[in-house]
């Protein structure tokens, strides 16, 4: 197996991509030590053509594969696409489009939850996958051929599943229920995340206004902070440091230095006096310009019992449609559904899972629609 190294080879294995209706594509990366993942690898596949892609090598500019991916006329088929789609989005400043994620086809398809890509194409395929090289450095040079198969073999089985999925979906006038998820996935807001919603990515208990304002100065100082650096964030500050920050709201450096997940010295540094800096900016808002706590939702009376009815109906709704519960409906959806009824805005109850779940589940929960157990199995029936 061949690795393209140079524009020459690149080039000309391109035009021959840009023939096709459709092109598979994955990517080897690693991203344990860095902020950005680094890209090593690049496999493509398309009817009759392969290619596997050094981008690491000092003789190709990778222009021409975004402008591939850029290219309208060619839909870019990936299986679980959103670390695939970052790369590109970071190193290409750009979002491939079209897209079709097979992962969120074979849900639709009914393949279940986040099937895996080695359960997919022995589903379809009755291929066998060989994973052993999937923990491996992608830099290191020259990759073994053992190595270059199992890369190649995420691209090559792809073809088979995208064009079963195609087909499957047509039969069965499903194409429309990706549409949502594709938008989502080729939305350039989900690959680049404001450094000043960081702290959302926190899950930590706070008490007062003050300790949310100082998460969140030091939640977009971190996150600046790391993609300036390219680290990873906790390589920059820990979580349980950022929460011990918030509650003990350290002004200068000696108090600082007391905090214990504060590694000794630290404090001295100058990533310290920037982080003191946001603290202090968080800790002098004025009391009218603090963040407000998000107040805990309390569900209203029986809707924790609703909420297991609308489980059992999902998983109903679901089964008989031959689709993942998950594409139906979320956890937080039919919370949301229990407790609120039609008043909910949830995706559940819009489009067309609204027509396939949402309606079934309002009338459950509106008491004109009950579930039995009827001859070993469970049943719905109108009230």
């Amino acid at each position: 197996m061949q690795v393209i190294t140079t524009q020459r080879e690149l080039e000309a294995v391109l035009a021959e991509f840009e023939k096709s209706d459709f092109v598979t594509v994955d990517t080897e990366f690693i991203r344990e030590t860095t902020f950005w993942p680094i890209l090593c690898l690049i496999q493509m596949a398309a009817p009759g053509v392969t290619a596997l892609i050094d981008p690491l090598s000092p003789d190709i500019d990778l222009k021409p594969f975004y402008e591939l991916m850029a290219n309208e006329k060619v839909v870019k088929v990936f299986h679980a696409a959103r670390q695939d789609i970052e790369i590109i989005v970071h190193q290409g400043d750009l979002v491939p489009h079209p897209i079709f994620d097979t992962q969120v086809a074979a849900m639709v398809c009914g393949f279940g939850d986040s099937v895996s890509y080695e359960q997919i194409v022995q589903k379809i395929t009755h291929a066998q996958i060989d994973k052993s090289s999937r923990f491996t450095d992608w830099r290191h040079r020259p990759l073994t051929d053992k190595q270059l198969a199992y890369a190649l073999a995420d691209v090559t089985h792809l073809i088979d599943v995208y064009q079963y999925l195609v087909a499957k979906l047509a039969r069965e006038d499903r194409a429309h229920w990706l549409n949502e998820e594709m938008a989502v996935l080729t939305a350039r807001e989900t690959y680049d995340p404001r450094p000043e919603d960081a702290w959302k990515r926190l899950k930590m208990r706070l008490r007062k206004p003050q300790e949310l304002a100082i998460v969140q100065a030091v939640a977009e100082w971190r996150e600046r902070e790391a993609r300036e650096r390219d680290v990873p964030r906790g390589r920059v500050l820990k979580d349980d440091a950022i929460y011990e920050i918030a509650q003990q709201a350290p002004r200068n450096a000696e108090a600082l230095a007391r905090l214990r997940t504060i590694p000794k010295g630290w404090e001295r540094s100058s990533s310290a006096a920037a982080l003191l800096e946001a603290v202090n900016a968080a800790f002098g808002l004025p009391k009218e310009a603090m963040p407000r706590l998000p107040k805990p939702v309390q569900p209203p009376e029986g809707s924790n019992a609703a909420a297991e009815l609308l489980k059992v109906l999902l998983r109903l709704i679901a089964d008989k449609e031959g689709v993942a519960a998950k594409v139906l409906a979320s956890s937080d959806d039919i919370d949301h559904i229990a407790a609120e009824g039609e008043k909910a805005d949830v995706p559940a109850l819009k489009g067309w899972r609204r027509a396939v779940f949402g309606e079934a589940a309002l009338k459950l929960v509106h008491g004109e629609l009950a579930i039995k157990f009827d001859k070993r199995k469970i049943a719905v029936f109108d009230l």
